[in-house]
């Protein structure tokens, strides 16, 4: 995998992290709530235990445990970028053929609404459905939504 893709999935895992509807009725049928509530906590906690992790040994002069306090720096850093990976790699990945079919409906009801959406895909992604009911949450009214949750 070439650095530029690497890079791109680290950004649309921030992207989708951003578009993804933070809401209990998802929860159950999506994992996505709990990798973005999980990379959000490594983003802010991590590099405080990376830090804490070696200055520790240098504050208690164990500087034999240097190299195992960085490798668990190292590998703290990585936890958030380990989640940003898989929300990257999950965004762009194609809906399986029922949550394609519920993404079409779900866009058709907008669409039918009035609001104003995107060509239909032919292979959607979980991106597409991430904003499709991110809309959706902000558009509809509760009865709207009830025959999808």
């Amino acid at each position: 995998m070439s650095r530029k893709s690497i890079w791109s999935l680290f950004r649309n895992g921030q992207d989708y992290m951003a578009i993804w509807p933070m809401r209990k009725e998802l929860a159950p049928m999506f994992p996505e709530q709990r990798y973005i509530k999980a990379t959000q906590f490594a983003i802010r906690v991590m590099p405080a235990v990376a830090v804490i992790s070696v200055l520790s040994q240098m504050v208690f002069h164990n500087y034999d445990a240097i190299p195992q306090a960085m490798i668990i720096a190292l590998f703290s850093l990585s936890m958030p970028l380990q989640g940003l990976l898989w929300l990257g790699r999950r965004s762009r990945t194609d809906l399986p053929p029922s949550l394609a079919t519920w993404y079409r409906e779900l866009r058709d009801k907008l669409e039918n609404e009035g609001n104003a959406m995107q060509p239909v895909k032919a292979k959607p992604r979980y991106v597409e459905l991430a904003q499709v009911l991110n809309l959706a949450f902000k558009q509809l009214d509760r009865t709207s939504l009830e025959r999808w949750f």
